[in-house]
Formats: structure tokens, sequence, C-alpha cells
């Protein structure tokens, strides 16, 4: 790639084309959540919305023994997917889809499960909820993580940082009342704990940063410092905010 072409949604997919997870996320954490969920139906229709390399994906999948639509706009992340999906002999259980996944027509698609690890915010919470709520099948169950602030107190340089990055960041109580308004009535809760961050992204990101840091590209060095800076103000404000993920039913 001529990196004087290269935009920050390259260079972004290029650091983390590296790592496992292109979000914190932990499988205990996830399958402790998959355990807490009311049946599903013998043959329910899953989605991962956002799905990137399918870590999630694959554990739906093995844990449903159902197959899973995983939808993404990265192609690079579906083809590692798949071929992912063909070592674990795993095909017949995952359909990979390359689309936005806030363009899903209701017609096609009625989800008995909707799961969606850090993806949400490309189309804000609010936009989210109301995009999936009709991709709901009958009394069926999404499971969204979003960036949440956990209380009221905001440090103000994470304050102007996330004001920049995601300036509809909200609150749990405003993302529960957000969900609420589209048609969802909440489970229940869980915030992805601060190691998880680490163990799972973070410290593997850092290793790619590293990969990438003789990059010529000004965009590639700006995306390198860019995310410096959320790793710094994670290690330093991770009580104030991280991922809520929000257990919801369709009504």
């Amino acid at each position: 790639m001529n990196t004087d072409d290269m935009t920050m949604h390259d260079a972004l997919t290029l650091l983390h084309e590296g790592t496992d997870r292109q979000g914190p996320g932990d499988d205990a954490f996830s399958l402790e959540i998959l355990r807490r969920l009311p049946d599903r139906p013998p043959t329910c229709s899953i989605a991962d919305l956002g799905c990137g390399t399918g870590i999630a994906s694959f554990l739906l999948a093995d844990h449903f023994r159902q197959p899973v639509l995983c939808v993404d706009t990265s192609e690079a992340f579906l083809s590692a997917l798949t071929e992912e999906a063909a070592r674990r002999e795993m095909t017949h259980l995952i359909t990979p889809l390359c689309m936005d996944m806030g363009a899903l027509a209701p017609e096609l698609y009625q989800f008995d499960l909707l799961w969606s690890e850090g993806a949400a915010y490309n189309l804000t919470f609010d936009g989210a909820m109301r995009r999936w709520r009709p991709l709901m099948a009958e009394d069926g169950i999404a499971v969204v993580s979003e960036m949440s602030w956990f209380g009221p107190d905001r440090p103000q340089e994470v304050l102007d940082y996330w004001g920049e990055a995601y300036p509809e960041m909200a609150s749990e109580a405003a993302n529960i009342a957000t969900a609420k308004r589209h048609g969802f009535d909440l489970l229940f809760t869980e915030r992805l704990p601060a190691q998880a961050w680490w163990a799972t992204y973070y410290d593997p990101l850092l290793k790619q940063l590293e990969v990438h840091a003789g990059s010529a590209s000004k965009t590639m060095q700006e995306a390198i410092s860019d995310t410096r800076r959320e790793i710094d103000l994670f290690r330093q404000y991770a009580a104030h905010y991280g991922y809520s993920f929000y257990v919801l039913k369709a009504v």
C-alpha cells in the first residue's frame, strides 16, 4: 500500500490485524453472560454484528452449536475469520457477511440472539438500538457492549479525550433509558473488568504499535499516537469508564 494514500481506517486495521481481538473482551466473561441468558429456541437465529475476526462468533457457535451470521465491513477481518473457521472445522457454523451492520433488512433477518461487542459506537448506541430492534425475533435477546461512564465523576483529561473521540458516550443509566425507548427491556448489565482490557487487547496492541513504529505514513503515526494516548488514559482512569454489557430483551 502506498503509505501516502493510507486512511485512518487503513492504519487502524493494520494495527489490529496482528491481534486476536479488535476490542477489549474476555471469553470467560462472555460465557458467564451466555449462561445467564434465558433459554433460546433449539434452532435459534444468531448474529454477531461488528464481528471483526470472529472471537465472539466462534464462542457463540460453539456454545449453541447453531450457525452464526458474522457481519463486518472489513474484508480483511472476514477473510481471517473464514480461514479460522476452516482450521477449526466450523465452516458450517460460520456465515460471514461483508456489509454495514446498520443496514440489515428486517424482512430478511430476525434474530433470537443478537450479539455485538465494542461495535455499536459506529452507529452510536441510540442508532444501534433504533436499527437493531426491528431485527429482533419475538422475545429476542440482544447483548451489546458499549463504552459507558460509570458515574458522575469524570476527570477533565479523560472527559476531553472522549468528548472528542466519542462525544455520544453516555452513562449506563442513559443507555438503559435509550434501550427502553427503542423497545427493549433490561435484563441485566455487567462491566467488563479492567484486567480484560490489558490481557486480551491493550497488551497485544502495544506490541503492534512497536511493529509499526517505523512506518513512513503520517496517518499511521497519528493512529499510533492516538492509540497510545487512549491506553495511557485508561491506565489512569479505568475506574471512571469502560465497556458495559447491556443484556436486553425485545418487547
